[in-house]
């Protein structure tokens, strides 16, 4: 079995957590984007949050959804998160959260890349023409962590303890399974219509750990960014799965609390502070990222890729 399969199984069953949201410090002044935060692992990672005492901006694509989620949240905790309208399927839509949030707040402590798609229907595709699922879970969030690099990089400007901001990116281990990023797959085309949808997931979870090794290469001075892989998880991810399907793989899937635990340590933890470039694995412990990501040639190939592509809007 190739190491990645290893890899991927090895993470789903990681044994019990050894860090809790209990251990999450104060969180009073600091400002925090949650993308997909109206539901599963982003939902609980605002609730965590809140409890904390952050200023969460809960970015999604329904404002119905979400004010639901924000009202259940003040209920749970008493704190109300914000609503900021993302759909990372639409890259003007992205530029306009991006300048929505930056209108209204200077710094940006810690930004959650948490939204995403998984296994959807192949003819699906964002707005410009992308693949549906590279184009929500790396694009996406790539033209709104560009665009948000101001508010990023204030925090260490403006701190005279030299804090630096965060970013977490949610990979999956899924990412392990694919040798490769499929390049000719990721605007929609021939090459890409005769792929299924779960390799084209497995090469978007690829892509979202290269972005993230490579962020933490360049703005490394100023920003620790992280990667993590929450685990398997019973979310509205298996929405596009087929039911018998689903019933499998609750067999071995977790709470969507526990996924939390990993971008929240990454996110909030003092020890997480130097983990710039590094890999989480299940349930927030150090792992290892598919070797690819670690490849600079391949992280320079990709950032210049989508440099080229989101500068077009």
């Amino acid at each position: 079995m190739p190491g990645g399969a290893w890899s991927a199984i090895a993470e789903t069953f990681p044994g019990k957590p050894t860090w809790d949201v209990k251990e999450i410090p104060d969180l009073t002044g600091k400002v925090v984007i949650v993308t997909g935060g109206n539901a599963g692992v982003g939902r609980e990672t605002v609730k965590a949050l809140l409890q904390h005492n952050a200023k969460v901006y809960l970015a999604a694509r329904s404002e119905e959804r979400a004010q639901e989620a924000i009202t259940a949240l003040k209920t749970d905790t008493g704190k109300e998160a914000i609503f900021l309208k993302l759909d990372l399927a639409d890259l003007v839509k992205v530029k306009a959260a991006a300048e929505e949030f930056l209108s209204k707040e200077e710094q940006l402590h810690i930004l959650f890349l948490n939204a995403g798609v998984m296994a959807c229907p192949v003819d699906w595709t964002t707005k410009q023409g992308y693949d549906m699922q590279f184009g929500t879970n790396v694009i996406g969030h790539f033209y709104f962590t560009q665009l948000l690099l101001p508010a990023l990089l204030a925090v260490k400007a403006a701190s005279p303890t030299q804090e630096k901001a965060r970013v977490v990116t949610t990979s999956s281990s899924a990412g392990y399974l694919i040798k490769d990023i499929f390049w000719d797959a990721i605007v929609d085309g021939p090459a890409r219509r005769k792929l299924e949808p779960y390799p084209l997931y497995h090469s978007s979870k690829l892509g979202n750990m290269v972005v993230a090794r490579e962020l933490a290469s360049r703005y490394g001075d100023s920003i620790v960014s992280t990667c993590v892989n929450p685990g398997n998880l019973k979310t509205e991810l298996q929405q596009h799965l087929p039911w018998i399907q689903v019933q499998v793989f609750k067999l071995v899937m977790h709470e969507a609390s526990r996924g939390a635990l990993t971008q929240l340590r990454a996110g909030t933890s003092p020890e997480g502070a130097d983990w710039n470039g590094q890999f989480l694995k299940p349930w927030g412990r150090l792992g290892k990222a598919n070797p690819k990501a670690e490849d600079p040639a391949v992280g320079k190939r990709l950032w210049a890729l989508l440099e080229a592509e989101t500068s077009k809007y």
